[in-house]
């Protein structure tokens, strides 16, 4: 059944793709295709995928993530630290927004000031919820005084986090974002298309391509069929890999792939009356065979989780209790709970609300035949992302699956925006409404540390005892995987799954 049920979406694929005609692409745009349309293109609000790496291409941080988790000079030249609680910020002098307007400290100033103020509603306000103040001195010196030490400030202050906009810009940037990127916004038309062009005028190295058009296209056999006909140029981790699979045996598209760090997981809403229960969680994590699940949905091209922190993270733990495959555990676990099954086998029915995307609902399915022979019926509701993502954010949900993706987990912060008690939804990410007061104690412990090695031994505390109660079940990290076609040229694998290979890649129009 599993493998009749992952082979159907394939086989329509392939004998559609056996039909298909080719356009001839602009020679000017390369056409990137993306599963649902950004947002909120403001970077001081949108916390979606496709608004963050969007808006990674429109606007920059002070400073700037590498592969390595390390941070270096982005608007910011240089910046020095001369107490725990004060940070001194040297602005670049050569850089100007996309309306032709030099940056100075104002503008960063009143970036950082929108969001402190409340005049802008948003959950990134709480990432600086310890700046008490911030000073501009003079046009291209910025400080940001602290109420107490934030080990995390410098990783909010980078690009994906957040990004500089205009002096006085308010809630009208979502509908024309003015940036200082490599690229510029033209236009976005919701649910079909985001158009961004060169920024000419760059301070850095100037974009290869001329213009970029993200193309949303909700159904994964569509974005396939568009990569095959030639008219769209590049997709990342935007489709299921049977599908991949099959284009890699075009002779016009290259397959790439490499281990990332984007993070698949499964949310319970602990406020539910079954889900409160942590024997029914850890009995849910006991009959998900993840093993499986990497090799019929990915080809084995992702890597068993037990961590929202990558392995390659300074503080993951990679002694954090895992909860290898064990159906009959599953079962004592959920008959020590008290749910006992009915004549029908059924011990009781969970909700799992997901997206339209076909990768998200392939896995739904499949947890669906998973849960239910231990005793589990898991009903699937599938919505458009906008209205899904709506219900998650609001904590209007039994169960759903989600990627932290980009940046998102390559700082240990993620565990006070996901896991601390003041961070329930709406304000931040606990949409689940997990509380413990020793993982808050130890979020703020480790929140005021500057030693590395410390805060390390803080976060392998905290992810025993997540990896207890089990708020999420780790699902997987899934490996980057690309298709582009040989057109698109200077392509560069990032390990964060963002949309920064576009700054370098080219169109070879021969």
């Amino acid at each position: 059944m599993r493998k009749l049920l992952l082979a159907l979406p394939v086989l329509a694929f392939c004998a559609t793709l056996c039909g298909c005609g080719r356009h001839k692409p602009d020679d000017t745009t390369a056409v990137m295709l993306i599963e649902s349309s950004p947002l909120n293109l403001d970077p001081r609000i949108g916390t979606d995928a496709q608004s963050e790496r969007i808006g990674e291409l429109i606007f920059e941080g002070l400073v700037q993530r590498d592969d390595n988790f390390q941070l270096k000079p982005q608007l910011a030249e240089s910046w020095n630290v001369p107490d725990p609680l004060t940070y001194i910020f040297h602005l670049r002098h050569d850089v100007r927004f996309h309306d032709g307007h030099l940056m100075t400290s104002a503008d960063v100033k009143w970036t950082l000031d929108s969001l402190l103020s409340g005049k802008l509603r948003s959950a990134k306000t709480s990432a600086y919820r310890y700046v008490d103040r911030v000073e501009a001195p003079d046009a291209f010196t910025m400080v940001i005084k602290l109420k107490e030490p934030f080990a995390a400030l410098l990783w909010n202050l980078s690009d994906g986090a957040t990004g500089v906009v205009p002096n006085g810009s308010g809630e009208e940037l979502a509908r024309h974002p003015i940036g200082t990127g490599p690229f510029r916004f033209v236009s976005q038309n919701p649910d079909r298309d985001v158009i961004l062009e060169r920024n000419e005028q760059y301070w850095g190295k100037r974009a290869g391509l001329e213009r970029v058009r993200f193309n949303v296209v909700p159904d994964a056999t569509t974005r396939a069929l568009e990569l095959r006909k030639g008219s769209a140029d590049v997709e990342i981790n935007a489709l299921p890999v049977d599908m991949v699979s099959t284009l890699a045996k075009q002779s016009k598209l290259v397959v790439e792939h490499a281990p990332g760090t984007s993070y698949q997981y499964l949310a319970m809403n602990l406020r539910d009356p079954i889900l409160k229960n942590v024997q029914v969680r850890q009995a849910l994590a006991y009959a998900i065979d993840r093993e499986k699940l990497i090799h019929y949905l990915w080809r084995d091209m992702a890597r068993p989780a037990n961590s929202v922190l990558p392995p390659q993270h300074w503080a993951y733990d990679a002694n954090a209790k895992n909860y290898p495959h064990d159906a009959a555990k599953a079962r004592k676990l959920l008959d020590e709970a008290g749910y006992h099954a009915d004549a029908t086998g059924i011990r009781f029915r969970l909700v799992m609300k997901t997206s339209t995307d076909e990768s998200t609902r392939l896995l739904s399915a499949v947890l669906q035949q998973q849960l239910r022979e231990v005793g589990i019926a898991l009903d699937i509701r599938s919505y458009e992302f906008a209205t899904f993502y709506s219900d998650i954010v609001k904590g209007a949900f039994q169960l759903y699956s989600l990627r932290w993706v980009g940046g998102s987990n390559q700082d240990p912060d993620i565990f006070e925006n996901v896991f601390d008690t003041a961070s329930y939804a709406p304000k931040r990410a606990n949409r689940g409404y997990y509380s413990n007061p020793e993982v808050d104690r130890l979020i703020a412990e480790g929140r005021r540390m500057v030693d590395q090695k410390q805060r390390a031994e803080v976060y392998r505390k905290i992810q025993e005892i997540l990896n207890c109660e089990l708020p999420y079940v780790h699902l997987w990290w899934a490996d980057n995987i690309m298709v582009h076609t040989r057109r698109l040229e200077n392509v560069h694998l990032p390990l964060a799954g963002n949309y920064d290979f576009l700054r370098d890649a080219t169109l070879n129009i021969e």
